[in-house]
């Protein structure tokens, strides 16, 4: 089975299109060799990608006869992937929060329409 559909058919991406994409830069290797979409991969290869910012590590058990539902994904790959990976990603998605806090910042439109609202309400010793 060719790479791309078989990441499509363990679930790694949503698309074939995608993982075909994810391969064509580079982002797929399988048995340390940088893998292009038509690859044949075949039981017991060892296969490293990139997605949103995660390097995972899988080694393929079987191949899927077409795309399996999530609960069957494990029977077809084994992840290797380290904790520390997720953790990374985790630490990564605090230090966005901490740059801008919603409702911080250059107002809305919403807001600026709300304080246009509230300067052009006369105040009482006005009328």
């Amino acid at each position: 089975m060719r790479i791309d559909k078989y990441l499509w058919c363990i679930r790694y991406y949503k698309t074939r299109t995608l993982a075909t994409i994810a391969c064509r830069k580079g982002h797929v290797r399988v048995n340390k060799e940088i893998a292009k979409p038509s690859r044949d991969v075949f039981p017991q290869d060892e296969i490293e990608l990139r997605k949103e910012q995660i390097n995972y590590q899988l080694v393929v058990n079987a191949i899927p006869e077409n795309r399996i539902s999530a609960k069957l994904v494990d029977i077809y790959r084994i992840d290797k992937t380290p904790k520390e990976q997720f953790e990374a990603q985790e630490l990564l998605k605090l230090s966005k929060d901490y740059y801008r806090k919603k409702g911080v910042g250059r107002p809305t439109k919403k807001d600026r329409r709300d304080i246009e609202n509230f300067n052009d309400e006369p105040f009482e010793d006005e009328i």
